[in-house]
């Protein structure tokens, strides 16, 4: 340390004696705080006003830097919204692919900037709207996807050449990427011209959400083979989208949904590399997908950690050299666990909170949750407001106007760091159980959820954690009449449209095709060709799951206690 700055030191140090013996103490004594301490959804102590020690030892140039460039701690890219605003993807589906496709064009009319595709449960699963298991929840929870005619049908007069589109789907994902592809082969659009994401991160659905078929090296191997396929034949595509999401909102605090996101993208590199691809070759197409939390300033800290650590983690452990490589472009999503049935006007304050720690956080697209997801489906209008809520911050606040514009501060730098060293404390012990797929396996990453969201639940009822409307400030508030109901004849229509396409394709033709889904699912081969062959031949998405069943088997859950 140089004389300048011991005097610099001496002179806070001294400053902030001063105010604690005039300011502080004298103001504790005629009252105390609301809490005897204050601390983030991570248990990170939240100190009553932070300075320049608080970053002792903090580096400009290698931990925050300029936007753009490594660790890309203020952002991936040099201007961030200067140049480009964030991507407004509102997540929709329900019902047939009729119904979807007329809210998905409602959207774009409203100035909606890229399309993302919420599927029901039997597509996320595997299941065509006839199986006996699809029985209730065809349509319920996003659109049916069965076939190839369902898909066309869902992107009508979408032009698939000048949209970007995200697909939150996993266990299904090669087959909905495949749909899509020869969705806009038959459409005349070349596969070098679509843009878009699926998600594809199968390992938070063991984790955390449950959509899961193959056990999870049965998963991986197609998922690698997706990296593989895209990498060549579908550039634009971004294969995964490594997702926090769900983590969070199973439980999780905001350390653990970045540790065990970043572990599970740990993980996919990996077998990618072990797969025998390069790691420049695929990783500037992975994507992350995080959720937007109520603790404001921690979810902005949890973003920049987050790209932070995994430009160190793709430089340091995996040899990057392209710097498209280092960086973590991210979807964020506000956070549905948060909605209330009670009172649901408050939702619309939680989401706009939320929606502004995304966009001072840094997010490349975001979508931000309606009012009455905690009764349904969103209706047309409350989806119209959420959509409102993002073209006002954006338009309206400024807040786009300069690059990182909480950068220097100290609470947020301090918060920042200390995140990353939670995160990357969990990672070293994942690391330690052999890796994320062994750590799933071992039930460790679902344990530490669970312990997570018991803690939070029993705040909530202790009142240790207010929630308004909920456990304070009860009084008041209608719950909404005009919640969307997803109508019970979808399910009969949908079994029809599956019937009439199996009845009239040839049958020779998508026997052989997904004979072939089996043979390659058994002998190694890159599994995209043939699913998309399969497609092709008019094959459902059920049948070529069950192909895939057959090889790899079907998913038993760890107990954990």
């Amino acid at each position: 340390m140089s004389e300048d700055d011991r005097k610099l030191s001496r002179k806070l140090s001294s400053a902030r004696k001063n105010w604690e013996e005039r300011k502080l103490g004298p103001s504790l004594k005629r009252g105390k705080e609301r809490k005897p301490n204050f601390v983030t959804s991570s248990g990170i102590e939240i100190k009553r006003a932070y300075d320049p020690d608080d970053l002792n030892g903090f580096d400009f140039v290698n931990d925050l830097g300029f936007p753009g460039e490594y660790p890309f701690t203020r952002g991936v890219q040099p201007t961030m919204y200067r140049g480009r605003l964030w991507t407004m993807r509102q997540y929709a589906g329900f019902g047939t692919a009729e119904e979807s496709n007329r809210r998905y064009r409602y959207l774009f009319e409203q100035g909606q900037t890229g399309l993302s595709v919420a599927f029901d449960l039997p597509t996320q699963m595997g299941r065509d709207s006839d199986h006996p298991l699809a029985s209730g929840e065809v349509g319920r929870v996003g659109v049916s996807i069965c076939s190839l005619a369902d898909m066309e049908t869902m992107l009508s007069e979408l032009p698939l050449d000048k949209i970007s589109t995200s697909m939150t789907i996993n266990s299904t994902a090669s087959i909905l990427l495949a749909l899509y592809l020869v969705a806009a082969e038959r459409r005349g659009v070349s596969w070098d011209k679509v843009n878009g994401t699926i998600q594809n991160d199968v390992l938070k659905e063991y984790v955390a959400r449950g959509t899961y078929i193959y056990p999870p090296r049965g998963s991986m191997r197609i998922i690698t083979d997706i990296f593989s396929f895209a990498s060549k034949e579908v550039p634009n595509w971004n294969t995964i989208s490594i997702s926090g999401y769900h983590i969070r909102e199973a439980g999780s605090t905001a350390a653990q949904e970045l540790a065990f996101t970043l572990a599970d993208g740990i993980a996919y590199v990996d077998a990618a590399i072990k797969a025998g691809l390069e790691v420049d070759a695929f990783a500037s197409r992975l994507s992350f997908f995080f959720n937007v939390h109520n603790n404001f300033f921690e979810e902005i800290a949890k973003f920049r950690a987050a790209r932070r650590l995994w430009a160190k983690i793709m430089k340091e452990r995996f040899g990057a050299k392209d710097e498209r490589s280092m960086m973590m472009r991210f979807h964020a999503q506000t956070a549905g666990s948060t909605l209330t049935a009670q009172q649901v006007d408050n939702n619309v304050v939680r989401v706009t909170l939320q929606a502004m720690a995304a966009v001072l956080g840094g997010a490349q697209s975001l979508h931000t949750n309606s009012k009455d997801e905690a009764l349904a489906l969103p209706t047309e209008n409350s989806v119209l407001l959420a959509l409102r809520t993002q073209q006002v911050i954006a338009h309206e606040s400024d807040v786009g106007n300069t690059v990182d514009p909480l950068g220097g501060s100290y609470y947020v730098e301090r918060l920042t760091t200390e995140l990353e060293q939670k995160a990357t404390e969990y990672i070293s012990r994942i690391d330690d159980l052999g890796g994320a797929v062994a750590a799933i396996e071992r039930g460790y990453m679902q344990r530490e959820i669970q312990n997570a969201a018991f803690i939070y639940q029993r705040e909530i009822e202790t009142k240790d954690r207010i929630i308004v409307g909920v456990n304070q400030f009860t009084g008041g508030g209608e719950p909404p009449g005009d919640i969307l109901r997803v109508k019970p004849e979808v399910e009969e229509q949908q079994r029809r449209n599956v019937a009439r396409v199996r009845a009239e394709r040839d049958q020779q033709a998508a026997k052989a095709a997904l004979a072939r889904v089996e043979a390659v699912a058994n002998n190694g081969e890159n599994l995209m060709p043939s699913i998309i062959d399969a497609v092709r031949a008019w094959c459902t998405l059920g049948e070529i799951s069950d192909a895939m069943r057959r090889v790899f088997g079907e998913y038993k859950p760890v107990i954990t206690v």
